[in-house]
């Protein structure tokens, strides 16, 4: 019994502490004093240790006659509510025809400019308008791959004129509007092939880095990967020009705790580029959550955006996707393999 009493003083002391670190964990916790219960991280002001009571669920605390906290949305109706809110304006972006104001999306949606924006930035990482510019770009990129005018289809993507499509067009497309029309035409991309510690590896780099590295599959399946990104691009290989870069991948492959540190061309959108800068500053040996990462570019709501921009990371190793694990530690899909994320995590371990 005092032992069974004992174990449940150590978990709860350990849950207190996360409630005064307002760290995020599965668990609530209750205000006796309050009436209310509220995640670990709630910004509420702490409340006194024998005030408090712990809860695995929502619905046990209630039972307990705690209602939810209003801050901190233990039950996620308020998060639900926005989400669904966030969408439809969404939706309303990607029917019209121009950018539609932040005046008119909140009016629509029933609250403030201010509450409506913050809602939008919580859930997507992005302002409306810089989602209406990257639903303008991917309107862009794809008329221009199916090989109509550039001036036709920077008229039918909303732009007002190619001059605004021409002062940064890497910004919007990775290159040029005629490089995107011509499937990467025109651009030279160098590639160096080798075997590493995880079977045969494929790097590949324009004039400005690194813009692919992947392993652990045939050649033919390597270069098809690439080819897929930049479909009419020149494929030239480099071995000798690419040998440093290559040599550096797998001395990381073989010792991961030394890191590596190459020259990258990161194309994608905005917030694509921001998950990618974050997953750079992860150490080695350490690892960090979907919605660690989310929090950490400010932008707490958007976990399934982050997890599809680590799924949409060319660049393997260098941008270390790798390092991101399931809110609960477990491993995550990896896109060459949880046995080879495994190895690599263990060996930046020691």
């Amino acid at each position: 019994m005092r032992r069974h009493v004992g174990a449940m003083s150590t978990i709860e002391d350990s849950r207190w502490d996360l409630v005064c670190r307002r760290q995020a964990a599965e668990f609530l916790y209750a205000v006796t004093t309050m009436g209310i219960y509220c995640r670990p991280g709630c910004p509420s002001p702490r409340p006194k240790r024998e005030h408090v009571r712990f809860f695995p669920t929502p619905d046990q605390a209630e039972a307990a006659g705690f209602r939810a906290c209003r801050r901190c949305d233990p039950k996620g109706e308020r998060a639900a509510l926005g989400r669904a809110v966030v969408e439809a304006a969404c939706a309303q972006i990607e029917a019209s025809e121009t950018i539609p104001s932040l005046e008119a999306l909140a009016q629509r949606a029933g609250y403030s400019r201010f509450h409506f924006l913050r809602m939008f930035r919580d859930h997507t990482g992005l302002t409306p308008r810089s989602y209406a510019e990257g639903v303008r770009a991917r309107r862009l990129q794809a008329a221009l791959a199916t090989g109509e005018r550039v001036a036709d289809a920077v008229v039918g993507s909303g732009f007002g004129s190619e001059s605004r499509v021409y002062e940064d067009p890497a910004k919007l497309l990775g290159m040029t509007p005629g490089a995107a029309r011509r499937g990467g035409a025109g651009e030279t991309i160098r590639t160096a092939l080798a075997d590493s510690p995880f079977g045969r590896l494929l790097v590949g780099a324009t004039e400005r880095g690194v813009c692919y590295i992947g392993f652990a599959e045939p050649d033919d399946a390597l270069l098809g990967d690439l080819r897929a990104r930049f479909p009419r691009a020149h494929l030239v290989t480099d071995d000798a020009g690419l040998a440093a870069a290559v040599r550096a991948v797998v001395d990381f492959m073989e010792e991961p705790r030394a890191g590596i540190a190459l020259p990258v061309d990161l194309r994608g959108t905005a917030f694509q580029v921001r998950v990618w800068r974050a997953l750079q500053t992860v150490p080695p040996g350490q690892t960090r959550s979907y919605s660690g990462i989310a929090a950490a570019i400010g932008a707490p709501r958007a976990v399934r955006a982050v997890a599809r921009a680590c799924a949409s990371n060319k660049v393997s190793l260098a941008v270390p996707c790798h390092r991101i694990v399931g809110s609960d530690g477990a491993l995550t899909g990896y896109r060459w393999g949880l046995a080879r994320k495994r190895t690599l995590l263990e060996r930046e371990r020691g």
